[in-house]
């Protein structure tokens, strides 16, 4: 049986969140991608407290290919150290989680 994830990553702006969401879903790396925003951030970066508008995409994926999917968030997001953070799905309804294995690909 697949292990299923939810990934997440944050994002300055909706237009890059649609062109992150886009393209793993193209590319058959998320089954689906949501995106939430605008969000607030606060986060400590180089040595300063920050603030930032962001934009949340939660990506619905397979722990088996989790690797590439990992690896082509960092070649299309525009932050130097993105946020890329995977959590198991525990639970959920078989065919939805099928769905999520029908519509990726592990090539």
């Amino acid at each position: 049986m697949d292990e299923y994830i939810q990934v997440f990553t944050t994002i300055d702006n909706n237009e890059n969140a649609e062109k992150i969401a886009k393209t793993l879903v193209e590319e058959r790396l998320a089954a689906c991608v949501q995106i939430i925003g605008p969000i607030t951030s606060f986060y400590w970066w180089k040595n300063k407290l920050e603030k930032s508008e962001e934009w949340l995409c939660i990506i619905k994926s397979r722990k088996s290919i989790y690797n590439k999917l990992e690896k082509r968030i960092r070649e299309v997001h525009t932050y130097e150290v993105p946020e890329i953070i995977a959590m198991p799905i525990t639970y959920g309804y078989s065919e939805y989680l099928n769905w999520i294995r029908d519509e990726t690909k592990d090539k």
